[in-house]
């Protein structure tokens, strides 16, 4: 808990049944009688289910899916770009883990219930679930624009969702690790979370939303975190990759180290969410039931809500991507959450960093967000995934600047990459009738240039895999770098002029850059599909065939002898900036001006 006085007070009546209602001791007992039950667990055993005892749900033997979330976006405003960086990233990561060929369950969704929602809703107008409506839809909307192929759209006011947040809520309870105490404090009302006083600012301001906190007393039920201290510290001592990047897991230790409290899973204010199942003058905290959302996600739509049906479909998950800010609650909350529920953890919980605008976190609350339906229409879904996963390293915080985010894409996309296909395809045209001599495998035979792009493709792989976004973009642009080098190099041009086998040995190097084209194809597709995929149509391939690459397909070989390439067009336009916008407008007023002073100018007289 954070600072304040607690005083426990019926603690112990909570562990007889007598505490539970009947539906609540019906639902334990049941609960029970349907999950194999392992006692004496061993620490070895953690990373496979956990360390509770008589509560562990069995394990699926299959082939484990990649499951990988971004968080459960609040509902209390539309999306902001913040959000969409973690989307698009995870977007990516998915992308390249189907490339692999793993099946991928990708899991995002809105966290729609606590007292921001209502009050959100209330200054609309509106009813809080018309409110909700409208927001989790606009996420749908966004991420489509933003070519978001997600698997699972989870809301928290679904009704699979509050089954199975009831079902987790009363096998913690009958584990005794919720007592009801009073708690008073200083509440943040933003992070819906009672603040420590060391960790706030002048005038009790919370140091993420830079608005004082409140004085609130109220009688709420507690988990007891103190409790898993142990297992938490040798958790992160065993498995160092729990929590990525690695400085991140040292402020984990950090945390824990310190000495964890236990914290409220209930409010007694709020009436709109999850009702407690043993208490309905109480519902259910913000994070006690949003992070639930990872696992009802995962319910069969054909079978009846449960714990049992979520977990046994998929779970645990891959990967939790989410933002630094609420690292806490993933990385230290969430595990002792469900170890008491005896179910299995995240393999890596990655928390990535903010992006600022003028060196300020943005943020809904904060009233500085860059709006990323702006971005996408003013500079297409390409430019916004790349820019932001290409400059932005991992982990870190990154900062937008409009005048880099030109040049940047410009420079990459429209330039290194589209302007060396299109100028390719040109020549092929031009002296090929658009038809690809020979194969790529027959065409770089004894040519260095094949050995650098099998490097650079590789280098990619292993980027991707480690989450290394930025470095994998680094990489596949390399290889544009590389086909444009060796197209000024070979001048196939001027071999065309020469004729004969000059003439072949340029159209050999035609398909040799347009192979490297397509193979840039195929490995920056993670990052921006829709660019990829124009690629892969000038290449002469059906969306099919684009559908259906792996990552296999970044090999060398793919282009045949015969293969005819459609007519060239440009994949990516070149973005003007303001600036060039305005110099052309300038020069356009010029030439108007200086036309009509011609035309107003007296004509001279031919003497006889």
């Amino acid at each position: 808990m954070a600072a304040g006085t607690t005083h426990f007070n019926n603690v112990l009546c909570i562990l007889k049944p007598s505490f539970l209602s009947c539906s609540s001791r019906a639902s334990a007992t049941h609960f029970n009688a349907r999950f194999r039950l392992r006692q004496n667990l061993t620490l070895g055993a953690l990373f496979c289910t956990c360390t509770a005892k008589n509560n562990a749900l069995p394990k699926d033997e299959s082939p484990e899916p990649f499951v990988i979330t971004t968080p459960l976006y609040y509902v209390n405003a539309p999306p902001h770009m913040g959000s969409a960086y973690t989307t698009i990233a995870a977007d990516a990561i998915a992308r390249f883990q189907r490339l692999l060929g793993k099946k991928v369950i990708f899991i995002t969704g809105t966290d729609e219930h606590g007292e921001k929602i209502a009050a959100a809703a209330m200054a609309q107008g509106s009813s809080p679930r018309e409110h909700c409506d409208i927001i989790s839809e606009s996420y749908r909307r966004l991420w489509k624009d933003l070519d978001v192929a997600y698997d699972k759209f989870i809301r928290t006011t679904d009704n699979k969702h509050e089954a199975v947040v009831r079902e987790f809520y009363s096998r913690v309870l009958a584990n005794g690790d919720i007592y009801q105490a009073d708690y008073e404090g200083l509440y943040c009302v933003n992070c819906e979370e009672y603040k420590d006083e060391s960790e706030l600012l002048d005038n009790h301001c919370c140091p993420v939303h830079l608005k004082p906190c409140v004085s609130r007393k109220e009688a709420n039920y507690f988990f007891a975190l103190s409790k898993y201290q142990r297992s938490l510290e040798e958790l992160l001592n065993q498995n160092p990759k729990f929590v990525q990047p690695s400085f991140r897991s040292n402020e984990v230790q950090s945390w824990i180290k310190n000495g964890l409290r236990d914290f409220s899973i209930s409010r007694a204010s709020v009436d709109w969410g999850i009702p407690v199942p043993n208490d309905k003058t109480q519902t259910i905290y913000v994070w006690f039931d949003a992070l639930l959302g990872y696992i009802s996600a995962l319910s069969d739509p054909m079978e009846q809500p449960d714990l049992l049906n979520s977990v046994s479909s998929a779970w645990p998950a891959q990967l939790h991507l989410i933002g630094k800010d609420i690292l806490r609650f993933h990385a230290v909350y969430w595990p002792a959450m469900l170890m008491s529920a005896g179910m299995s953890l995240p393999k890596m919980v990655f928390g990535h960093g903010f992006l600022t605008k003028d060196g300020m976190k943005m943020g809904k609350s904060l009233g500085n967000t860059l709006e990323p339906n702006d971005l996408v229409n003013k500079f297409g879904t390409d430019a916004v995934r790349y820019f932001f996963l290409r400059e932005v390293e991992f982990g870190n915080d990154g900062d937008y600047s409009e005048e880099r985010f030109i040049n940047i894409v410009n420079a990459h996309l429209a330039n290194t990459i589209g302007n060396l296909l299109n100028r390719t395809l040109g020549l092929l045209k031009k002296n090929c009738d658009s038809t690809l001599i020979v194969d790529s495998t027959t065409a770089a035979e004894g040519n260095a240039f094949r050995d650098n792009i099998e490097k650079l493709v590789e280098k990619a792989g292993i980027h991707y895999e480690k989450l290394s976004l930025s470095s994998a973009c680094e990489a596949v642009l390399e290889i544009g770098n590389v086909g444009n080098s060796y197209m000024d190099e070979r001048a196939p041009w001027s071999l065309f002029k020469q004729g004969a086998a000059a003439s072949e040995e340029a159209a050999k190097d035609l398909v040799i850059i347009l192979e490297a084209v397509r193979i840039v194809a195929v490995a920056l597709s993670p990052v921006a599909p829709s660019l990829s995929w124009r690629i892969y149509a000038q290449l002469g391939y059906s969306r099919h065939q684009f559908d259906a690459a792996t990552w296999g397909d970044t090999k060398w070989g793919g282009l045949k002898g015969g293969q005819v390439m459609a007519q060239p067009k440009p994949v990516f336009a070149r973005i003007e900036s303001q600036t060039e916008m305005e110099d052309k407008g300038t020069t356009a007023e010029k030439t108007v001006k200086k036309t009509k002073r011609k035309m107003t100018q007296p004509q001279g007289v031919a003497e006889a």
